[in-house]
């Protein structure tokens, strides 16, 4: 997950007025059964949970680096090492996850763990994930595997990272071992997670480690990953036709969609703020899954504004490789935004838009984020309508608390009655979207089992089960599982 983050997504005045919330989400949920071939899951990933940051031969990647650094720049001083001890817990996890009526999870491949610093597999971490596939196979779930989740290995940061044609390069080699040594074992494949949160957090906002602020590195960034997506894409194709990798195995990638809203009386400006950016972190991605290009307005008005993508001769043709199979949406909340009030930042970089903040607006107080199931019914229909053909799931949804060890009730158990109300409403919206034509084919919630979340570390939780990191990750359902088990095996919204 990306810890960072009414409509067409183009930003038209109609649809970027806000719908109004009514009625009560409790009762009209009782309506609302989803389809039968509709699958409930799980989402992690491997830098989040695994822990043994320095074990099988792993090498460092960057949120180790920063951890031996920087302790201090993470919550309660917890650093990468901790993850929620999956790898001494994974059979325990997965029997966990069968248990609640769950049929899929994801996680991702560390490729510091899997490549050695020369590229080529590490055969303890090659055995780990083996391992994994199997015992997940053996529990009765199918494990969606992505290859990237920000964790890139620091020596290859220091030879520039993202901003690096060769990391573009190491990053296809890197995916087509992986392909290779999994092809016979993994059905669902991801090339990226939220490939638009980390030039924003790590080039633009400062806000991970190295703490980059350049709005136009960002966008470099942005570009290059975007190339390496399509790279990964082209070599699974190519490995697929060949028999490497099974034949009705499918590749595509997971993003962090926020739909982009503005006031409910726009001015040109504010329009054009919701293009651009809704144009960079919704419509960049989805353009490049479905058509394999880019959005023309978008990259001309970055050029007219002097930021210039690093482009070379035969990147179109990278990039028209880059069609997927079907699309991860990672929802939690919406981005509202309206006209900057100067056209660049204290640093002279390029200011798209100011934030909004809608009067309206109900915010988990815990992440500052609004809870806006509405977006993912909008989602929903913008690629219904904008984007034919594209199946598409909830790849990440969550509520993330602090301070949950004060709702115990008289047994000691979470209460946590506010997970319940968050999921429910969203796949209320969900539900609808359905109805409406839009082809969403299943649930992934984010942080079953609590887990370590970047800087955050354990500071808001997101489980429906506990992990008490003061008696070594013992795992405790809170009272939200026994809820969560009764959609995901009846799949009625309850």
């Amino acid at each position: 997950m990306g810890d960072a983050q009414e409509a067409d997504l183009r930003g038209t005045e109609e649809d970027t007025q806000a719908p109004k919330q009514g009625g009560d989400p409790e009762a009209a949920a009782h309506r609302y059964v989803l389809p039968e071939d509709f699958f409930f899951g799980a989402a992690m990933s491997g830098p989040q949970t695994e822990g043994a940051w320095c074990v099988g031969g792993k090498l460092e990647n960057l949120w180790d680096t920063w951890s031996n650094e920087d302790l201090g720049a993470f919550y309660n001083r917890v650093g990468s090492y901790a993850g929620n001890d999956f790898m001494a817990r994974y059979r325990e996890d997965l029997a966990l996850m069968a248990s609640l009526g769950l049929t899929t999870w994801r996680t991702s491949i560390q490729w510091s763990r899997l490549l050695t610093l020369d590229g080529s597999i590490n055969p303890e971490g090659a055995a780990w994930y083996h391992e994994l596939f199997r015992a997940s196979h053996e529990a009765g779930l199918e494990c969606f595997v992505n290859l990237y989740h920000f964790d890139m290995p620091t020596y290859l940061f220091r030879r520039g990272g993202w901003e690096s044609r060769e990391v573009v390069e190491a990053y296809a080699h890197y995916a087509e071992l992986a392909f290779r040594e999994f092809g016979d074992e993994v059905l669902h494949w991801f090339t990226f997670n939220e490939p638009t949160v980390e030039p924003e957090m790590r080039y633009q906002e400062g806000v991970w480690y190295p703490k980059l602020r350049d709005f136009g590195r960002a966008r470099g960034v942005q570009y290059h990953i975007s190339l390496a997506h399509s790279l990964a894409v082209r070599t699974f194709r190519r490995l697929q036709q060949a028999g490497e990798i099974r034949s009705d195995a499918k590749i595509g990638l997971i993003n962090a969609f926020n739909p982009t809203y503005t006031k409910d009386d726009p001015s040109e400006a504010d329009l054009e703020a919701v293009r651009m950016v809704g144009g960079i972190n919704n419509r960049w991605w989805l353009d490049l899954v479905t058509a394999g290009k880019l959005p023309a307005d978008v990259v001309k008005t970055l050029e007219d504004r002097g930021v210039c993508l690093p482009t070379r001769p035969g990147d179109e043709e990278i990039l028209a490789e880059g069609v997927v199979d079907w699309l991860g949406c990672n929802y939690y909340q919406p981005r509202r935004v309206q006209a900057p009030q100067a056209a660049t930042d204290e640093r002279g970089h390029l200011r798209l838009s100011d934030d909004y903040h809608w009067p309206q607006a109900r915010i988990n107080k815990s992440r500052g984020w609004e809870i806006y199931p509405e977006g993912l019914y909008d989602f929903g229909l913008y690629i219904r309508d904008n984007y034919p053909g594209l199946t598409w799931f909830v790849s990440e949804n969550g509520m993330g608390v602090m301070h949950e060890e004060s709702n115990r009730d008289a047994e000691g158990v979470i209460a946590d009655s506010y997970r319940i109300e968050f999921v429910r409403d969203h796949l209320v919206c969900l539900a609808r979207a359905i109805e409406e034509g839009s082809p969403c084919l299943g649930y992934h919630y984010w942080g079953l089992i609590d887990n370590w979340s970047w800087a955050n570390a354990y500071k808001n939780r997101y489980g429906f089960v506990e992990v008490d990191l003061g008696a070594s990750y013992e795992r405790r359902p809170k009272r939200s599982a026994a809820w969560l088990a009764e959609v995901a095996q009846t799949h009625r919204i309850v």
